[in-house]
């Protein structure tokens, strides 16, 4: 068993579920071992280096300072969620290319106790261990039930190719990783040309017609081209993808019904591991459907809570002019 550190980030036991179950699901076939970082913290997303630089590079680093003191000659820190995986390669990168602000990030993090030398671990996103440490030739020798007659679009975001510091990936632009790998597995991959498009982020807050109209080019293109599912390795586009396709055909007057899924589901999938342990009925847009098309049978979808109405208190949402009142 190959061991490595591993840092979750909040959406694995949120609303990336799903993923958090197939990834450790697939772990032991793939001859991997992950061990958590003890007490981590939230990376700051994609806001708060937006706010405060200083205090948003201290969050992150936050994080390498306890991989590293855990580490007992690990030297790999490996992220599942692309922003996790991004923040965290930019800390170790600006630490090391910036020292006055690498000497900045030591002493807020010394009030903890904390130090972080930049350089000390090796930062990797979950896919790249897959196709590069592990090898598609160990990923084919584990698939007892081949995915034959599943179309696939493969959906990095923008977070993960780019900036690529440590040149792990093959492209900026059309990376073919995610691509291999779906091979890999028996599924009919489509040439998807926006894979590395932008998901919107955390537009569907800030200006959600800017955000629906960044969904609806995705997913039309990924039903134009004939695909049964959309496949990502980001928790932000599955949920953004997923959460918000109904509210996009509202606004667009379209239908599209584009399961969303994570890559580590298909990985599963192949594998010969039942679906419900795979996360498989999490998604709003059921998979169902394209899933019997290849004679898999998923569970019954979990039911769909209401959203909940806003609390009066707090901090209030960011709202665009125009923007309908909540009603209370």
């Amino acid at each position: 068993m190959s061991k490595y550190l591993f840092y979750p980030g909040c959406a694995m036991e949120t609303s990336a579920r799903a993923y958090n179950e197939s990834m450790q699901e697939v772990l032991g076939p793939l001859g991997l071992n992950f061990e958590e970082v003890r007490d981590w913290n939230c990376c700051g997303a994609t806001e708060y280096l937006g706010i405060s630089t200083v205090p948003a590079y201290a969050l992150i680093s936050r994080n390498l300072a306890l991989a590293s003191r855990q580490s007992n000659g690990l030297k790999t820190l490996v992220a599942s969620c692309s922003a996790c995986y991004l923040n965290l390669s930019k800390a170790d990168h600006y630490m090391a290319e910036r020292p006055s602000l690498g000497q900045m990030v030591n002493v807020a993090l010394a009030e903890g106790g904390l130090e972080y030398t930049p350089g000390t671990l090796e930062i990797r996103h979950l896919l790249d261990i897959v196709i590069n440490e592990v090898g598609l030739d160990v990923v084919k020798e584990r698939v007892t039930h081949p995915l034959k007659g599943l179309r696939v679009a493969p959906y990095l975001g923008c977070m993960v190719p780019r900036p690529d510091y440590e040149k792990r990936w093959s492209d900026y632009e059309y990376p073919d990783e995610l691509d291999r790998l779906l091979k890999a597995l028996g599924a009919e991959v489509i040439d998807f040309p926006l894979k590395t498009h932008c998901c919107g982020g955390h537009m569907a807050q800030i200006s959600p017609t800017t955000a629906f109209e960044l969904i609806r080019r995705l997913i039309s293109s990924a039903d134009n081209y004939k695909a049964d599912v959309m496949v990502t390795v980001c928790p932000m586009c599955q949920m953004n993808l997923d959460a918000y396709q109904n509210e996009t055909n509202h606004y667009f007057h379209t239908n599209y019904k584009m399961p969303v899924l994570f890559f580590t589901q298909l990985m599963g999938l192949a594998f010969g591991i039942d679906a419900k342990k795979l996360g498989f009925g999490r998604e709003l847009v059921s998979a169902k459907e394209a899933m019997s098309r290849i004679g898999i049978e998923v569970p019954q979808e979990e039911p769909k809570t209401p959203a909940r109405r806003k609390k009066t208190t707090g901090l209030p949402m960011p709202k665009m002019p125009g923007d309908e009142e909540e009603t209370q």
